[in-house]
This record gives structure tokens, C-alpha cells and sequence, in this order.
């Protein structure tokens, strides 16, 4: 029974397979939950700093910021949201397609290309791919902090405030609900006029008048940094919240696959088992007729 020793082999390294995924899958619900909270928890920061930023936007008309102009640069920057590890299906995959579609557009056009990547799997492809890395960050964790962001970031921000670069888009992966996750590569700077206005439908002409200390310019200039900063902070807390779902969804499928080929194997098992035994059969029926005709 060879065979079957083997095939019962087969199946407890399935099963310890099946208990290592279920395991993670609990894990990844459990993190997904306080991901997803931590994710709506940023939203309306970032709702509420684009809306004074229109506003500041309105009543100071006369000062334009850096990030609202456009740069004739041909050099573009991104900056790539992944994650550190793997086993979570096609989400990296498809926001890495994503970016090597507009990579493609932008060689042919003729532009130099700068990225910042966020993540172990994004730094990887990037210098597969031998794409000019400016300044990377790895290993967040389970919880994203923007000190940890900053730096990196404000690589390539500065880069745009100095006219190096006349575009720089943000790439990740958004959050829409448990089973589905949308990569998107949207612009980040220049800063459109309609996206800071965005949070000004139903107030009218209205605008509000500002006391500005030390000076406007200051004041302006400060709140556009921040308003950048937390869209990457809410692309990555996005990311994270993606990740957690789309671990759990593959976990689950490889448990209900792992499930499956245990079943498939205990089969072929139990069918190697019965012919083992009716062959001994044969064989004992076969011997003793063979006796009795002696």
C-alpha cells in the first residue's frame, strides 16, 4: 500500500495547508474591520481641509500656489501605493498594470518618469523595471502614519514646486466594499480648480473673508502641503483597507480549494484502498481453488 501511504501523506499536508489559510483569513477579517474604520475616520479631514482650501482659494484670488500652476517640465512623477506582502490575490497586479499602461503613454511621448514608492511590492516592480526611484517607504505596519509619509512625499512634491516635473499622479488601490477594489491612478498635482471646489456646491457666491497671520502667502502655502499630504495618507489608509479585504477573499478561496482537494484525494484514497483489498481477495479465492483442485 505504497500508494496509499503516499496519497495519506498528500492529504495531512493539505489539511495543515487548510489550517494555515483559514488562520489567516480570521486574521485579515479581524484587521479588515479596523482598517476600514481607520480608513472612514480620515475621510473627513480630507473633505474638510479641501473645503477651506477652496475657500482660502476664493478669497485670496490675487496669490496663486505653486502647486496650482502648470509646469512645462517633461518629466512626470508617481507615486506607488502597494503593500509589503503578498498573498492578496490580484490587487497588486492590477494597480501595477495600471501604472505600466501610463508608463508606456508617457515614454512615448517622450517624458521622463520619477517615482516614489510606497511598499515592498511597489519598490520591487519599480526597480525590475529599472524606473527612476527618488525615495521609497516599506514596512508600515498594519496602521499607515503620516510622519512616516512625509518625507518620501515631499521628494517629489518639491520637485513639482521647483518646475522639475509638470505632473504627479497618485496610484492605488481604492476601497469600494469587501469584494471589489478599484486600482486608480488619478492626478495629484497640478491641484485642479474644480477639485478644491468640489465641497462648494449649495454655498452660493458666498466666500469667506479670511484675517491671515503671519501673511496669506504663508498661510496658503502651508494648507496646500497638508491638503497633498492627507491624499496620500487617505490613498494609503484606502490601500491598507484593500488589502486586508482582498487577503480575506483569497484566504477563503484557497480554504474552500485546499477543502476541495482534500475530498478529491480521500476519494482516490479510498478507491486505491478498495482495490488493494479485492486484489488481496482475488488472490486468497484464487489460492484456495487452486488447493482444492489439488
Amino acid at each position: 500500500m505504497a500508494a496509499g501511504k503516499e496519497i495519506r501523506g498528500k492529504i495531512k499536508s493539505v489539511e495543515n495547508t487548510k489550517k494555515i489559510t483559514k488562520a489567516m483569513e480570521m486574521v485579515a477579517a479581524s484587521k479588515m474591520r479596523k482598517a476600514q474604520e481607520r480608513m472612514r475616520a480620515a475621510r473627513p479631514y480630507s473633505e474638510k481641509i479641501r473645503a477651506i482650501a477652496a475657500n482660502l482659494g476664493q478669497a485670496n484670488p490675487e496669490y496663486t500656489h505653486a502647486f496650482m500652476k502648470t509646469n512645462e517640465a517633461k518629466a512626470a512623477g508617481y507615486i506607488l501605493v502597494t503593500t509589503d506582502k503578498g498573498l492578496c490575490g490580484g490587487m497588486n497586479t492590477n494597480v501595477l498594470r495600471a501604472l505600466t499602461a501610463r508608463l508606456r503613454e508617457q515614454q512615448a511621448a517622450g517624458v521622463a518618469v520619477e517615482a516614489v514608492a510606497i511598499g515592498n511590492k511597489g519598490l520591487g516592480f519599480l526597480n525590475r523595471i529599472g524606473a527612476r526611484v527618488v525615495s521609497h517607504v516599506t514596512q508600515l505596519g498594519d496602521t499607515p502614519h503620516l510622519d512616516k509619509l512625509i518625507g518620501p512625499v515631499k521628494v517629489l512634491l518639491d520637485a513639482y514646486a521647483e518646475g522639475r516635473v509638470n505632473a504627479v499622479y497618485l496610484c492605488y488601490t481604492k476601497f469600494i466594499n469587501t469584494m471589489r477594489q478599484e486600482s486608480v491612478v488619478e492626478q495629484l498635482l497640478p491641484l485642479a480648480a474644480e477639485t478644491l471646489q468640489a465641497e462648494k456646491t449649495g454655498t452660493g457666491q458666498h466666500a469667506w473673508d479670511y484675517i491671515y497671520e503671519p501673511d496669506a502667502a504663508s498661510v496658503i502655502d502651508e494648507l496646500l502641503v497638508r491638503y497633498a499630504e492627507s491624499l496620500v495618507y487617505q490613498a494609503v489608509a484606502e490601500n491598507m483597507a484593500s488589502e486586508q479585504s482582498a487577503r480575506m477573499v483569497a484566504m477563503k478561496s484557497a480554504t474552500d480549494n485546499a477543502g476541495n482537494v482534500i475530498a478529491e484525494l480521500k476519494l482516490v484514497y479510498n478507491k486505491t484502498r478498495q482495490a488493494g483489498i479485492t486484489k488481496e481477495l482475488s488472490e486468497i479465492v484464487s489460492g484456495a481453488a487452486a488447493a482444492a483442485g489439488v
